[in-house]
């Protein structure tokens, strides 16, 4: 009789054990889902800037004798940035600044693109520029709130995996810490306007 009790027990703790590792498991599995979908939104929004670059070149083109070496730089940034490919399951901190040194290569070539703009007032005048202008600035915020969001879902997904006792878990079932969007370096610097 009383080894029917310690077997009984023995089986019910090893069910608890099965059912909370099931239990950890599929949430970590869902998490990590949520940060890969986080991370497609960010590429679509980046995809969003890469697909209106080539109308604004365009635009400019046709509007004015522009400046020849700023539009090779906006088209060079946009195909080295398209070129990169990240897979959110994989992700790393040393991807992810390659991914934003790239991205922030369009920002900077397409900020000189309009800075440059100014001085073609046939150029500031042209429906089609104003409303790309006012495309891509909105692009830039959607970009902004999905890295907002996506690192949400990773710090999430992190903290999951890294609190007692998921951290046994998931070491057990191989989920590791993500990485983050982070700050490029110097930007917790105010930018030097003048004029």
């Amino acid at each position: 009789m009383r080894s029917i009790v310690i077997w009984a027990v023995l089986l019910g703790l090893g069910f608890i054990a099965f059912s909370s590792a099931c239990s950890y498991n599929n949430r970590f599995v869902d998490m990590e889902e949520n940060v890969s979908n986080a991370w497609s939104k960010v590429q679509s929004a980046y995809q969003r800037r890469a697909d209106l670059i080539p109308n604004l070149v365009n635009t400019v083109k046709g509007a004015a004798d522009f400046e020849k070496e700023t539009l090779e730089a906006v088209v060079n940034a946009r195909s080295r940035a398209t070129g990169i490919n990240i897979d959110p399951s994989n992700v790393t901190p040393e991807q992810l600044q390659k991914f934003q040194e790239a991205q922030s290569g369009i920002s900077q070539s397409l900020g000189r693109l309009l800075l440059i703009s100014e001085n073609y007032p046939e150029l500031k005048a042209n429906a089609n520029f104003r409303d790309l202008q006012v495309q891509l600035e909105g692009t830039e915020n959607r970009i902004k709130v999905e890295r907002d969001r996506f690192n949400d879902s990773v710090t999430a997904y992190n903290k999951s995996v890294r609190k007692f006792p998921g951290s046994f878990f998931a070491s057990v079932f191989g989920f590791d810490k993500k990485a983050q969007f982070e700050a490029e370096a110097g930007s917790e610097q105010a930018p030097e306007v003048s004029f």
